[in-house]
């Protein structure tokens, strides 16, 4: 398994929302481009449809959200977790000082053989492996 890029949740979520309209097209080209170059974990499923149906400031009805996970989320989902992956998620959280989470999305994205992972919640520039934190709303 080797893709370019993994995607975080929220740029799921400034896609669905619409509320930053400059987001907004940010996001919808970064999920278009997902579609043959990038990926997500079990992590940012879970994270997204917990939003979609409990925080989001525009809440989407279950239908939307089950459609939502069918047409978009679940063509990307490809990294599981495993041990393997939980002991290196907590080996980047001790090096790099990351909360559990995040560094749980920078091992998936490792796994996925990924060279850039697309999030605003982390440092952009840095470099872990042969991974690059970019924030594509900069």
């Amino acid at each position: 398994m080797s893709v370019e890029f993994f995607v975080d949740t929220n740029v799921f979520i400034y896609q669905l929302e619409g509320l930053d309209q400059r987001k907004q097209v940010i996001a919808d080209e970064i999920i278009s481009d997902a579609a043959s170059s990038g990926c997500i974990s079990f992590q940012v499923m879970q994270e997204c449809l917990n939003t979609m149906v409990r925080k989001a400031d525009i809440p989407l009805s279950t239908n939307d959200t089950e459609r939502y996970l069918e047409s978009v989320l679940s063509r990307l989902w490809l990294v599981m977790p495993s041990v393997a992956l939980y002991r290196r998620g907590m080996k980047i959280q001790s090096r790099y000082k990351y909360g559990f989470y995040d560094s749980l999305i920078v091992a998936a994205a490792l796994e996925a053989g990924c060279t850039r992972l697309l999030s605003e919640d982390m440092q952009h520039g840095q470099r872990i492996e042969q991974l690059t934190i970019e924030n594509p709303f900069r």
